[in-house]
């Protein structure tokens, strides 16, 4: 809460993306990645974006030579354009949390520090 009273959620309400006015629900992209057969594990989070406010980015696990573009063209086979991801990092593995669930909080840190990200 700020001095005026304003109360501001600073970490997720929703597990959402608004990119461009638009609501990207993450868990819709993710499912549809892990059905790509080189993919064991994604995650998709919203990145600052300074047209649209957030640009929506996938960061996944991949068995074998996949790359950014043939992520990209999966999910556009499968996904509306505005959902498809604008970027995608390919890790070796994904933060966890103490209780063993993708810890997206770790996985956003990066591309918002020093940024208010407003949900």
């Amino acid at each position: 809460m700020d001095d005026a009273g304003y109360v501001f959620i600073l970490d997720r309400t929703k597990d959402m993306v608004i990119s461009g006015g638009l609501n990207v629900y993450p868990r819709q992209i993710e499912e549809v990645l892990l059905r790509h057969p080189a993919i064991s594990q994604a995650a998709v989070i919203g990145v600052p974006d300074p047209k649209w406010g957030e640009a929506v980015k996938a960061v996944v696990v991949a068995n074998g030579g996949l790359s950014e573009a043939d992520v990209i063209a999966f999910c556009g086979d499968n996904l509306a354009g505005y959902k498809k991801p604008k970027s995608v990092d390919l890790v070796d593995d994904l933060p966890k949390t103490t209780y063993g669930k993708v810890d997206k909080k770790a996985i956003r840190a990066p591309y918002w520090e020093g940024r208010d990200r407003m949900v």
